[in-house]
């Protein structure tokens, strides 16, 4: 009773939702920018988005002003853009429609809205932004932020030794400020993992970090920067370099200093991000490991959004598409932020990596994009591209398709620039023990003995992802021939999949054509993309819980979205919350502030502890086990069907473009409770397991379930049960 108790008190005071206040538009963003005075919008028509006054309702009309001086807009007045009222309920990526708005300039805007009783609202604050160079087309990148962080403890260790824990590690540089009382030398060591009680491991292992600094001081100087060297392997051609004036950057919790007497009047952990509001997203819940869980995860997104665009990791910094798939989804549920994305899902049209199955991500980013945004302008601009993409190319008359099929014509389609090179099928990462030579916990890798064959079940269960969702994408641009060609293709393909790759005997997936064998993979990616039959889920469904969690950081994304997707949230939640060596308490256990590149070191002795391709909880947590995501583009309508197991209590705040949906769970023996808060001009279904009841009460009315949805009107809804 006492721990309910707690979690209700810290639930009132999470850093989130900012809800919108009065009567007025507010959360203006031009381009996704939320701060576009500090940026340069590069679009010349770009599109302007607001949230919905509570008060309001819905929206049934809207006038938006732009203007080239403040004084003008104060008057009403909008020289560049002098909109008239708008019937409508679009608040998000409305395109600018006047004058050709200036080339490096500084513009302002404002908007208002009428409500449901066709009321108008006050003006919205002044929002300025920042244009740029025009070059036709452009997806503007936000900010890069640097934040100086102090110490949680500073222990002086010795006569001239000190020890400082910033609590988490970010990637940055240490900054001193001391008064020398003559010249010397101190001996700086940073790092990410101790090796002792204030004690930084000198011999880390595998990337994680480590750095010592010898670093001159003199009188009359007082601010120190311990810079350290670039890393050859991270910043390669295929890095994404920081710009100069940044310097050179590593992710540490820690710093020893010897050699100085007197602590330093400030000790600075110089963090460098990508900008990102803390206060936007929140959770907690009656399970402390999952809410640490969650905290590490959010953290994640966070910390390694430094280059501005995702990354595998420090030890490449290199963009892959199947870290960017987490990291984009795990960004999107915990920032109202859509440029970092859509700048990562364009830069891979013409920088594709080698993994068939990676390519294979590149459509899943773009759909995700546009189910978030609503802006199909990024999908349109490159929908040639993303058709190649699907790796369409490579099918056999019966519809799957081989890697093995790839030629120099279709290499350069991709992208690559090396049409010489050939993409191979990945699975999992990493591979068998006899593949890399490296000395792994178990012979089989991350793969659960894989049987890699040229029609790949794997491969072609993304294959079948990739048609379903080119279908939507199609139809959503106005292409109904394209539209009903992958619709069909796809139904193709499901039925060649389970005619084929599917062991009817034991009633599983077999890993590809001719193989025997059955893995982990092969049964959860089918599950995960609605592959299986009705009739053959119980059998997959057992398969998968027997091999418990034998894939990567990577596939556990894969094997928790296909259960929650069944209905197994019971299993996906013990996953979430174990805390064997495979598991996300294990890199908390271990010491690491950020989700690591494997679940230890034994099983990648290569590995880091800055990988964001290991946050899956932070997309997961919102997007599944409480089920809430966009049902139609951009957020018009949500839908939430929350699998929350044994969770007693749950408080959960998810930004979108249109507002927080802000959520909470209560439930003892005898009864349930929801609270549901639905922003303005957003229809909501709330999904209920009909199952288990079949009459609930919704804002004090007893009603029963039709196909187990409620609808939810914006505003704060009560469901009891």
């Amino acid at each position: 009773m006492k721990t309910f108790i707690l979690l209700i008190i810290l639930s009132i005071f999470l850093p989130g939702p900012r809800k919108p206040s009065g009567s007025s538009p507010t959360g203006l963003m031009v381009e996704f920018i939320r701060e576009p005075q500090n940026v340069l919008i590069r679009d010349p028509k770009p599109e302007f988005s607001w949230i919905v006054p509570d008060v309001a309702g819905k929206q049934t009309a809207y006038q938006i002003l732009v203007s080239s001086s403040e004084e003008l807009l104060e008057r009403n007045i909008g020289d560049l853009w002098n909109g008239l009222k708008t019937t409508g309920s679009q608040s998000t990526e409305v395109e600018y429609s006047g004058t050709a708005l200036p080339a490096n300039s500084l513009c302002h805007w404002k908007v208002r809205i009428w409500d449901k009783r066709s009321n108008p609202s006050p003006w919205s604050a002044v929002q300025s932004f920042r244009t740029g160079t025009f070059n036709g087309y452009c997806t503007t990148a936000n900010s890069l932020v640097e934040t100086e962080i102090r110490p949680e403890t500073v222990t002086r260790t010795g006569n001239d030794s000190w020890f400082v824990d910033f609590g988490k590690a970010a990637f940055g540089k240490l900054v001193l400020e001391l008064k020398p009382v003559r010249k010397d030398t101190l001996l700086i060591h940073i790092g990410e993992k101790l090796s002792a009680k204030n004690r930084i491991d000198r011999q880390p292992g595998g990337t994680i970090r480590y750095y010592s600094v010898a670093l001159p001081v003199e009188p009359g100087k007082t601010r120190y920067v311990a810079e350290i060297a670039p890393d050859e392997r991270n910043t390669g051609p295929a890095a994404i370099h920081l710009p100069d004036s940044f310097g050179v950057v590593s992710p540490f919790r820690y710093c020893e200093i010897e050699k100085l007497e007197n602590e330093p009047d400030k000790i600075i952990q110089k963090a460098l991000w990508h900008y990102f509001d803390d206060s936007s997203s929140s959770f907690i819940s009656s399970d402390t490991i999952l809410n640490r869980i969650w905290d590490i995860s959010k953290y994640t997104i966070k910390a390694t959004s430094f280059t501005g665009i995702y990354i595998d990791g420090d030890r490449e910094r290199i963009p892959y598409e199947a870290d960017a798939y987490i990291n984009q989804l795990g960004h999107y549920y915990t920032d109202r932020e859509y440029s970092m994305g859509r700048r990562t899902n364009e830069y891979f049209i013409h920088h594709p990596t080698w993994p068939t199955e990676w390519i294979l991500q590149t459509v899943l980013m773009f759909h995700n994009d546009f189910m978030h945004t609503g802006n199909s302008e990024s999908m349109a601009r490159y929908y040639r591209e993303l058709q190649y993409k699907t790796l369409s190319a490579l099918a056999r008359p019966d519809g799957l398709i081989s890697s093995s099929a790839v030629n120099d014509e279709i290499m350069a389609s991709l992208g690559f620039s090396n049409v010489k090179e050939r993409i191979r099928d990945i699975v999992d990462w990493p591979p068998a023990q006899k593949d890399t030579g490296w000395k792994l916990a178990t012979a089989e890798g991350e793969r659960d003995g894989y049987d890699m064959r040229e029609i790949n079940t794997v491969v072609n269960a993304f294959y079948y992802r990739n048609l379903v969702l080119m279908s939507e994408l199609a139809g959503h641009l106005g292409n109904p021939v394209d539209s009903a060609i992958y619709a069909g293709q796809a139904v193709k393909v499901k039925k060649v999949i389970n005619e084929k790759l599917f062991d009817k005997k034991r009633g599983v997936y077999l890993d590809g054509e001719f193989s025997e064998h059955s893995s982990l993979h092969a049964n959860m990616m089918a599950l995960a993309f609605d592959l299986v039959p009705p009739e053959h889920l119980s059998s997959v469904i057992a398969f998968i819980k027997s091999r418990g969690m034998a894939c990567s950081v990577y596939g556990a994304q894969f094997l928790l979205e296909g259960l929650f997707r069944a209905g197994e949230a019971d299993y996906a939640l013990s996953l979430l919350t174990a805390t064997h060596d495979r598991s996300w308490w294990n890199m908390i256990k271990s010491g690491s502030t950020m989700t690591m590149e494997a679940w230890d070191m034994k099983y990648k002795p290569n590995s880091d502890w800055n990988h964001a391709w290991g946050a899956a909880p932070a997309n997961i947590i919102p997007g599944f086990l409480w089920g809430i995501s966009p049902a139609l583009p951009g957020y018009s309508k949500a839908t939430i069907r929350p699998q929350l197991s044994r969770l007693s209590y749950s408080h959960i705040s998810v930004p979108t473009i249109r507002g927080n949906i802000v959520a909470e769970f209560r439930k003892d023996k005898e009864s349930g409770l929801f609270i549901i808060t639905i922003p303005a001009n957003m229809d909501c279904d709330f999904v209920i397991d009909t199952s288990q009841y079949q009459t609930v009460v919704l804002n004090s009315s007893r009603v029963r379930p039709k196909d187990g949805i409620l609808q939810l009107r914006p505003g704060t809804n009560r469901i009891e049960f």
